[in-house]
Protein backbone atom coordinates (compact mmCIF):
# COMPACT_ATOMS: atom_id res chain seq x y z
CA UNK A 1 0.00 0.00 0.00
CA UNK A 2 3.07 2.31 0.73
CA UNK A 3 4.35 1.70 -2.41
CA UNK A 4 1.35 2.23 -4.23
CA UNK A 5 0.84 5.77 -2.81
CA UNK A 6 4.65 6.69 -3.23
CA UNK A 7 3.95 5.52 -6.81
CA UNK A 8 0.75 7.31 -6.98
CA UNK A 9 3.04 11.00 -5.49
CA UNK A 10 5.71 10.48 -7.74
CA UNK A 11 3.15 10.40 -10.80
CA UNK A 12 0.78 13.69 -9.61
CA UNK A 13 4.46 15.56 -9.06
CA UNK A 14 5.21 14.54 -12.33
CA UNK A 15 1.48 15.45 -13.78
CA UNK A 16 1.94 18.87 -11.82
CA UNK A 17 5.92 19.63 -13.28
CA UNK A 18 4.45 18.95 -17.11
CA UNK A 19 1.48 21.22 -15.98
CA UNK A 20 4.09 23.71 -15.31
CA UNK A 21 3.38 23.94 -11.67
CA UNK A 22 6.54 24.59 -10.00
CA UNK A 23 5.72 26.15 -6.93
CA UNK A 24 4.46 25.35 -3.27
CA UNK A 25 2.51 28.04 -1.19
CA UNK A 26 2.30 25.78 2.05
CA UNK A 27 3.36 22.39 3.05
CA UNK A 28 0.07 21.25 3.59
CA UNK A 29 -3.26 21.85 1.56
CA UNK A 30 -5.23 24.32 2.75
CA UNK A 31 -9.26 25.24 1.24
CA UNK A 32 -8.81 29.15 2.45
CA UNK A 33 -12.21 29.94 0.51
CA UNK A 34 -13.80 27.25 2.84
CA UNK A 35 -12.15 28.65 5.89
CA UNK A 36 -13.19 31.72 4.91
CA UNK A 37 -17.16 31.12 4.71
CA UNK A 38 -16.97 29.00 7.88
CA UNK A 39 -15.32 31.76 10.16
CA UNK A 40 -17.56 34.20 9.09
CA UNK A 41 -20.42 32.07 9.48
CA UNK A 42 -19.00 31.46 13.56
CA UNK A 43 -17.81 35.02 13.53
CA UNK A 44 -21.47 36.61 12.88
CA UNK A 45 -23.15 34.19 15.61
CA UNK A 46 -20.28 35.47 18.31
CA UNK A 47 -18.99 39.00 17.34
CA UNK A 48 -21.18 41.18 19.07
CA UNK A 49 -20.46 38.78 22.81
CA UNK A 50 -16.91 38.63 21.75
CA UNK A 51 -16.05 42.13 20.76
CA UNK A 52 -18.05 43.66 23.36
CA UNK A 53 -15.72 41.47 26.22
CA UNK A 54 -12.48 41.82 24.08
CA UNK A 55 -13.11 45.54 24.33
CA UNK A 56 -13.62 45.49 27.81
CA UNK A 57 -10.69 43.42 28.38
CA UNK A 58 -8.36 45.20 25.86
CA UNK A 59 -6.97 42.27 23.31
CA UNK A 60 -8.30 40.96 19.58
CA UNK A 61 -11.13 37.79 19.59
CA UNK A 62 -9.83 34.82 18.30
CA UNK A 63 -11.95 34.75 15.62
CA UNK A 64 -10.46 37.67 14.37
CA UNK A 65 -6.88 36.08 14.33
CA UNK A 66 -7.94 33.23 12.82
CA UNK A 67 -9.69 35.29 10.39
CA UNK A 68 -6.08 37.19 9.73
CA UNK A 69 -4.46 33.99 9.50
CA UNK A 70 -6.73 32.65 6.43
CA UNK A 71 -5.66 35.98 4.35
CA UNK A 72 -3.25 35.48 1.96
CA UNK A 73 0.21 37.06 3.07
CA UNK A 74 1.43 40.03 0.41
CA UNK A 75 3.17 39.47 -2.34
CA UNK A 76 6.55 39.76 -2.59
CA UNK A 77 8.84 42.18 -4.25
CA UNK A 78 9.40 39.93 -7.35
CA UNK A 79 5.23 39.01 -7.55
CA UNK A 80 4.89 43.07 -6.80
CA UNK A 81 7.22 43.79 -9.98
CA UNK A 82 4.15 43.54 -13.17
CA UNK A 83 5.93 42.29 -16.47
CA UNK A 84 6.80 43.58 -19.24
CA UNK A 85 4.47 44.79 -21.80
CA UNK A 86 5.38 42.80 -25.17
CA UNK A 87 6.19 45.61 -26.65
CA UNK A 88 8.38 47.17 -24.17
CA UNK A 89 9.84 43.33 -23.65
CA UNK A 90 10.99 43.00 -27.11
CA UNK A 91 12.77 46.55 -26.87
CA UNK A 92 14.69 45.56 -23.93
CA UNK A 93 15.33 42.04 -25.67
CA UNK A 94 16.94 43.65 -27.85
CA UNK A 95 18.65 46.16 -25.83
CA UNK A 96 20.36 43.35 -24.05
CA UNK A 97 20.83 41.64 -26.67
CA UNK A 98 23.33 43.97 -28.43
CA UNK A 99 25.57 44.40 -25.29
CA UNK A 100 26.70 40.68 -25.48
CA UNK A 101 30.34 40.84 -27.15
CA UNK A 102 30.53 37.01 -26.59
CA UNK A 103 28.35 33.69 -26.77
CA UNK A 104 29.15 33.60 -22.89
CA UNK A 105 28.23 37.12 -22.96
CA UNK A 106 25.08 36.18 -24.02
CA UNK A 107 24.19 33.37 -22.23
CA UNK A 108 24.83 35.46 -18.57
CA UNK A 109 22.75 37.78 -20.48
CA UNK A 110 19.60 35.66 -21.46
CA UNK A 111 19.76 33.75 -18.28
CA UNK A 112 19.26 37.08 -16.29
CA UNK A 113 16.73 38.46 -18.77
CA UNK A 114 13.20 38.81 -17.22
CA UNK A 115 11.42 40.11 -19.70
CA UNK A 116 9.83 36.34 -21.15
CA UNK A 117 7.34 34.96 -19.01
CA UNK A 118 8.43 31.21 -20.28
CA UNK A 119 11.70 31.71 -17.92
CA UNK A 120 9.98 31.38 -14.39
CA UNK A 121 8.06 28.08 -15.91
CA UNK A 122 11.22 26.11 -17.16
CA UNK A 123 13.21 24.27 -15.30
CA UNK A 124 16.43 25.83 -16.92
CA UNK A 125 17.96 27.97 -19.61
CA UNK A 126 18.71 25.67 -22.65
CA UNK A 127 21.60 27.67 -24.81
CA UNK A 128 22.91 25.55 -27.71
CA UNK A 129 24.65 22.39 -27.88
CA UNK A 130 27.56 21.78 -30.55
CA UNK A 131 30.45 23.39 -31.86
CA UNK A 132 30.08 27.14 -32.41
CA UNK A 133 32.82 27.33 -35.28
CA UNK A 134 30.51 24.93 -37.43
CA UNK A 135 30.12 26.09 -40.39
CA UNK A 136 25.97 25.28 -40.22
CA UNK A 137 23.85 26.12 -37.72
CA UNK A 138 20.84 24.57 -36.86
CA UNK A 139 17.93 27.03 -35.22
CA UNK A 140 14.62 24.64 -34.06
CA UNK A 141 11.55 25.73 -32.26
CA UNK A 142 11.61 25.75 -28.18
CA UNK A 143 13.34 23.07 -25.67
CA UNK A 144 11.12 20.28 -24.63
CA UNK A 145 10.79 18.31 -21.54
CA UNK A 146 13.90 16.24 -21.35
CA UNK A 147 15.59 19.47 -22.82
CA UNK A 148 14.48 20.76 -19.77
CA UNK A 149 15.92 18.77 -17.53
CA UNK A 150 19.33 18.40 -19.32
CA UNK A 151 19.79 22.16 -20.32
CA UNK A 152 20.76 21.37 -23.78
CA UNK A 153 18.77 21.39 -26.55
CA UNK A 154 17.55 18.25 -29.18
CA UNK A 155 18.67 15.38 -26.72
CA UNK A 156 15.06 13.86 -26.59
CA UNK A 157 13.38 11.22 -29.19
CA UNK A 158 13.58 14.28 -31.40
CA UNK A 159 17.35 15.01 -30.77
CA UNK A 160 18.66 10.83 -30.99
CA UNK A 161 16.62 11.41 -34.79
CA UNK A 162 18.54 14.87 -35.62
CA UNK A 163 21.81 12.94 -34.50
CA UNK A 164 20.79 9.83 -37.29
CA UNK A 165 20.27 12.10 -39.81
CA UNK A 166 23.73 14.32 -38.92
CA UNK A 167 25.46 11.06 -39.23
CA UNK A 168 23.76 10.24 -42.60
CA UNK A 169 25.42 13.24 -44.50
CA UNK A 170 28.74 12.72 -42.61
CA UNK A 171 28.26 15.26 -39.66
CA UNK A 172 28.06 14.88 -35.89
CA UNK A 173 27.14 17.55 -33.00
CA UNK A 174 30.81 18.40 -33.12
CA UNK A 175 30.53 19.74 -36.76
CA UNK A 176 26.93 21.55 -36.52
CA UNK A 177 26.40 24.03 -33.86
CA UNK A 178 22.04 23.94 -32.51
CA UNK A 179 20.01 26.30 -30.61
CA UNK A 180 16.26 27.20 -30.47
CA UNK A 181 14.17 30.14 -31.16
CA UNK A 182 12.99 30.19 -27.61
CA UNK A 183 15.52 28.70 -24.99
CA UNK A 184 12.72 28.32 -22.12
CA UNK A 185 10.55 25.24 -22.46
CA UNK A 186 6.94 26.68 -22.50
CA UNK A 187 4.65 24.29 -20.45
CA UNK A 188 3.02 21.06 -21.73
CA UNK A 189 5.36 21.35 -24.58
CA UNK A 190 3.12 23.63 -25.88
CA UNK A 191 4.35 25.81 -29.23
CA UNK A 192 5.51 28.79 -28.04
CA UNK A 193 3.23 32.05 -28.94
CA UNK A 194 4.21 34.54 -31.47
CA UNK A 195 5.01 37.22 -28.44
CA UNK A 196 7.08 34.44 -26.99
CA UNK A 197 8.80 34.10 -30.10
CA UNK A 198 9.15 37.57 -31.08
CA UNK A 199 11.02 38.61 -27.03
CA UNK A 200 13.37 35.82 -27.63
CA UNK A 201 14.48 36.98 -31.32
CA UNK A 202 16.96 39.21 -30.52
CA UNK A 203 19.34 37.37 -28.41
CA UNK A 204 18.80 33.87 -30.89
CA UNK A 205 19.62 36.44 -34.10
CA UNK A 206 22.93 37.68 -32.23
CA UNK A 207 23.78 34.64 -31.44
CA UNK A 208 23.78 33.56 -35.33
CA UNK A 209 25.70 36.80 -35.33
CA UNK A 210 28.09 35.25 -33.04
CA UNK A 211 28.68 31.73 -34.31
CA UNK A 212 28.32 33.81 -38.21
CA UNK A 213 28.09 30.15 -39.80
CA UNK A 214 28.01 29.90 -43.45
CA UNK A 215 24.79 27.72 -43.48
CA UNK A 216 21.49 28.41 -41.52
CA UNK A 217 19.01 25.72 -40.98
CA UNK A 218 16.21 26.33 -39.59
CA UNK A 219 13.91 23.10 -37.92
CA UNK A 220 10.20 23.79 -38.51
CA UNK A 221 7.69 25.70 -38.93
CA UNK A 222 7.93 28.41 -36.26
CA UNK A 223 11.79 28.92 -36.33
CA UNK A 224 11.35 29.49 -40.63
CA UNK A 225 8.73 31.68 -40.09
CA UNK A 226 10.57 33.72 -36.98
CA UNK A 227 13.75 33.81 -39.12
CA UNK A 228 13.18 33.78 -42.49
CA UNK A 229 9.88 35.26 -42.76
CA UNK A 230 7.90 32.45 -44.01
CA UNK A 231 4.05 32.87 -44.47
CA UNK A 232 3.21 29.00 -45.37
CA UNK A 233 3.74 26.13 -43.47
CA UNK A 234 6.65 23.93 -43.68
CA UNK A 235 5.35 21.94 -46.78
CA UNK A 236 5.42 24.80 -49.23
CA UNK A 237 8.76 26.29 -47.58
CA UNK A 238 11.30 23.94 -47.00
CA UNK A 239 13.85 22.56 -49.05
CA UNK A 240 13.83 26.56 -50.89
CA UNK A 241 17.32 28.26 -50.42
CA UNK A 242 17.50 31.94 -49.13
CA UNK A 243 19.71 34.71 -48.18
CA UNK A 244 20.09 35.64 -44.39
CA UNK A 245 21.81 38.16 -43.22
CA UNK A 246 23.72 37.43 -39.90
CA UNK A 247 24.80 41.13 -39.15
CA UNK A 248 27.93 40.47 -40.54
CA UNK A 249 27.54 38.86 -44.37
CA UNK A 250 24.69 37.35 -46.25
CA UNK A 251 24.68 33.48 -46.12
CA UNK A 252 22.74 30.44 -47.61
CA UNK A 253 19.72 29.49 -45.32
CA UNK A 254 16.94 26.89 -45.57
CA UNK A 255 14.01 25.61 -44.11
CA UNK A 256 13.49 21.95 -43.38
CA UNK A 257 10.86 19.84 -41.16
CA UNK A 258 11.37 19.56 -37.48
CA UNK A 259 12.13 15.97 -35.92
CA UNK A 260 9.22 15.83 -34.23
CA UNK A 261 7.70 16.06 -36.92
CA UNK A 262 8.82 13.46 -38.54
CA UNK A 263 8.25 10.90 -35.83
CA UNK A 264 5.06 11.91 -36.25
CA UNK A 265 4.52 11.43 -39.88
CA UNK A 266 7.31 9.01 -41.23
CA UNK A 267 6.44 9.54 -44.94
CA UNK A 268 7.69 12.78 -44.42
CA UNK A 269 11.47 11.33 -44.02
CA UNK A 270 11.75 11.17 -47.83
CA UNK A 271 11.50 14.98 -48.66
CA UNK A 272 14.01 15.54 -45.29
CA UNK A 273 16.59 13.13 -46.54
CA UNK A 274 16.22 15.44 -50.04
CA UNK A 275 17.16 18.41 -47.83
CA UNK A 276 20.09 17.07 -46.28
CA UNK A 277 21.64 16.59 -49.01
CA UNK A 278 21.02 19.53 -50.36
CA UNK A 279 22.45 20.91 -47.16
CA UNK A 280 25.32 18.19 -47.80
CA UNK A 281 26.40 19.71 -51.02
CA UNK A 282 26.01 22.76 -49.91
CA UNK A 283 28.99 22.67 -47.21
CA UNK A 284 31.00 20.71 -49.42
CA UNK A 285 30.84 23.69 -52.10
CA UNK A 286 31.73 25.98 -48.85
CA UNK A 287 34.93 24.02 -48.00
CA UNK A 288 36.22 23.66 -51.65
CA UNK A 289 35.46 27.68 -52.01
Amino acid sequence: MNLNRASAARDLLAFYVEAGVDTAVGETANDLLSNALSLRGESSRTAPEENRSSAKAGVASPHANEVRRSIPSPPTERQKAAPLAPDAAVMAAREAARGAATLEELRAILDGFEGCALKHTATQLVFADGNPQAPVMFVGEAPGSEEDRQGLPFVGRSGKLLDRMLAAIGLDRSSVYIANIVPWRPPGNRTPTPQEAAICLPFVRRQIELCDPDILVCLGGPSAQTLLGFKEGIMKSRGRWLTFHTGRRDIRAMATFHPAYLLRTPLAKRLAWRDFLAIKKALAEVSGA
